[in-house]
Formats: structure tokens, C-alpha cells, sequence
């Protein structure tokens, strides 16, 4: 998907907040009625039966009759297409959209129309609201139809959806794994240890200032909101540095490897909150907290996600287990052997290494580490743990 800056008039930035809260308002009511479903209520109205509900609601409600019936219609069209994927397994259930996060609409068809301005700006139609201009950083694609967004720092972009173009493999036979961490975002097999770049430190410093002040704010003043602005621009700088670095990233590994083998982690579990319930809390909330920060700041799920569309058909998967404990140059596996966060020092053999890479090195071998005799069984822990098994080979 490739998306452009969205420069709009003082006069259509109103217009374009109401397609927003206009596509929000269909987006929830069809998730509210898909939640009332179940095997004893009946069926969630389906397609047809949310147009005639929309066309009554327009024609009662005269603020939702003053926006584009195009705009609105889509948003039904686009939730149809959300409990598709949710149904397929391929995405999450439609909920609720909130103000301020997921704001957007869709625009397809003969209303989807962009005119070049020169060589630095076209223009897109948006209905009821005319055309807007936008800031040609790249070639604009071939497009069925886009979609205008607004992120929570008020900036307000286009994207257009075309499938990206995969990039082709090099045909040297270069096999690659990537381990994944906290501290050393990405660790290759190679030995490189690339990191997502965050915030600096007076950024940092400065956010955690904001966010003081604005815990101190009275709720619903000026000064709550200015701040609120204020640190949404700071995160959202954030997620465009942890954006670049991914394309960045994925690119390079899709032009220099064949193969790149990757962890199978379930990131959506391992960022779980660890708060509980009433009846049995959590412990450590705070620290498992600060851990699933650090885990989203690196962009694990990005990263994959763009090497998946980049080099289709070139990513494995290989589980996890015992990858930081299993030594790379004998395979002899024991927790003992990872001295600290980034040293490796095998109890066995005595080999030293960093223990992201050779965490890499396992991964790239592309075999499952089973820890006890490669049967799965755990055996007893006053046992020393053996493990045999052929060298590596393709790293």
C-alpha cells in the first residue's frame, strides 16, 4: 500500500473529520449488531438488510443525511470485507473504532479520481468535500481506490491499494535466520545485531515530562487537550521511525538472502496483559508491562509481515524452544550456557559467542530443538539435559 502526505484546505479539513465520524458511526453499529448474534437470537442483519437500515437512518436523521451516502455505504462494505478475513482466520474481529484511533474512509470506484498538479503535487476528488491536494514523494500507482486516514497527530495521508510488487531472490543460495529480541531488535546468522531506533533520550525525557503534566490535568481543559496533541506527535514520530526501519529492513534481507528463516512466535499472546482478575491478580503487572512495551517498540509483527509481501514463499517459520539455550557449534542444550543478555558461553564445548546470534544460528538451521533427546518429553530437572545432533548446515 502506498501512502502520500495529505495537504487539505483549512475549509475541507471540517469535511473530511465528518466522512470520518460519519464511517466510525456505520463501522460501530454494524459491529454492535454482529455482537448480538447468537444460535438462540437469530442472525445479524446481512448485507442488504444494513443498506435499507442506512437509508432509513438518512432520511431520519438529517446530520447523517448531510454527509455522502458513498462514504457511508462503503463503511458497510468494508466491515462485510473485515468479517470475511475474521471468518478466514487471516484477521481479528471487527470492534469498535474510537475517536482520535482508526479514523478513515474508503473511497472506490468512479469517485476514486487523482489529477496531476506538476511534478510535486496531484490532487484526489473526495465527495461533498472537492478535490484535495497531496505531496507526490513517489510514482503515484495503479489504483481501483484509496483510503484517507488521519493518525493520531492530526496528519492526514492517502493510501492506495495495489499489491505490492515481490522482490525477486538473489540465486545465490544464501540462507539466513533472524532472531528476534528487546534489547538487539533483529539478530542475523551472519552476526549482524540491527536495532529499531526509538526515541532519543531528551525525547524520551521530554515525553515522560508531557505525560506528568498531563496525568496532573483536569480532565476535559485546554491545557489536557494541547498535551494530549503534544504527545501524540511524539509517538507518532515514533512509529514512523519503527516504520522505516522495517521497510528498510525487510528490504535488504529480501535483495540478499533466498531463504530467511524466522521465529514462530506468537507475539499477540506474549504482549497479554498479566493483570488478572479481581478474584486471582496478576504479579509483576508492572514489569510484564514495561516487557510488552519494548516487545511492540521493536516491531517483531512488522517486520515479518513486510518479508512475507516482499519475498513471497521465502519465509520459514521454525518454533522458538530452546533456540537461546542450544549451543551452535556442538548442540549441546543447557540454560547454563546463557551467561547474561547478550553472552553465550557453552557448558559443553566452551564455544563463545553473542547469544542473539547464536540464537540466529539455530534458527537458520532450520530444525525444530526439542532439548531432550529430541523426543519432546521433559525429562527430570535434576537431570542434566542431553542433546545430539548433526551440525548446521546451510548457514
Amino acid at each position: 500500500m502506498s501512502r502520500y502526505r495529505l495537504d487539505p484546505a483549512p475549509e475541507q479539513v471540517a469535511g473530511l473529520d465528518e466522512h470520518c465520524g460519519h464511517a466510525r458511526f456505520v463501522w460501530n453499529l454494524a459491529v454492535e449488531q454482529q455482537s448480538w448474534w447468537t444460535p438462540y437470537r437469530g442472525r445479524a442483519p446481512n448485507r442488504l438488510e444494513r443498506c435499507r437500515q442506512l437509508t432509513a437512518a438518512r432520511a431520519e436523521f438529517d446530520w447523517l443525511r448531510a454527509g455522502s451516502q458513498t462514504v457511508q455505504q462503503q463503511a458497510l462494505r468494508d466491515f462485510d470485507q473485515a468479517m470475511c478475513n475474521f471468518f478466514n482466520g487471516s484477521h481479528r474481529r471487527p470492534a469498535y473504532r474510537k475517536r482520535g484511533q482508526s479514523e478513515g474512509f474508503q473511497i472506490v470506484g468512479k469517485n476514486a479520481r487523482v489529477e496531476k498538479l506538476n511534478r510535486k503535487w496531484s490532487r484526489c476528488w473526495v465527495p461533498k468535500v472537492g478535490w484535495v491536494k497531496f505531496r507526490v514523494s513517489r510514482k503515484v500507482p495503479d489504483f481501483r481506490s484509496y483510503r484517507i486516514t488521519r493518525d493520531r497527530a492530526g496528519r492526514w495521508h492517502i493510501a492506495f491499494a495495489v499489491a505490492p510488487e515481490p522482490i525477486d531472490a538473489p540465486g545465490t543460495g544464501k540462507i539466513v535466520g533472524v532472531d528476534r529480541g528487546v534489547a538487539v531488535s533483529a539478530a542475523l546468522s551472519t552476526g549482524e545485531l540491527l536495532v529499531c531506533p526509538g526515541l532519543r533520550p531528551k525525547e524520551a525525557e521530554r515525553l515522560r515530562r508531557m505525560q506528568r503534566r498531563m496525568a496532573r490535568a483536569r480532565r476535559g481543559s485546554n491545557r489536557r487537550t494541547r498535551l494530549r496533541e503534544q504527545i501524540a506527535r511524539v509517538m507518532a514520530r515514533e512509529a514512523d521511525r519503527r516504520k522505516d526501519w522495517a521497510e528498510k529492513t525487510s528490504t535488504d534481507l529480501a535483495r540478499r538472502y533466498d531463504l530467511i528463516r524466522v521465529e514462530d512466535l506468537n507475539i499477540r499472546g506474549m504482549t497479554r496483559s498479566a493483570h488478572g482478575t479481581v478474584a486471582e491478580p496478576g504479579k509483576n503487572v508492572r514489569q510484564k508491562a514495561g516487557l510488552n512495551r519494548g516487545i511492540l517498540a521493536n516491531g517483531w509483527g512488522l517486520l515479518v509481515q513486510r518479508l512475507k509481501q516482499k519475498a513471497p514463499g521465502r519465509i520459514e517459520r521454525i518454533p522458538a524452544a530452546y533456540t537461546s539455550q542450544r549451543c551452535s557449534a556442538c548442540g549441546h542444550v543447557a540454560a547454563a550456557s546463557r551467561e547474561s543478555q547478550a553472552r553465550f558461553r557453552c557448558v559443553a564445548c566452551g564455544h563463545t559467542a553473542n547469544a542473539d546470534t547464536n540464537a540466529a544460528c539455530n534458527i537458520a538451521a532450520g530444525r525444530a530443538v526439542t532439548a531432550r533427546g529430541g523426543t519432546g518429553l521433559p525429562e527430570p530437572r535434576n537431570r542434566e539435559p542431553q542433546h545430539s545432533t548433526p551440525p548446521l548446515v546451510g548457514v
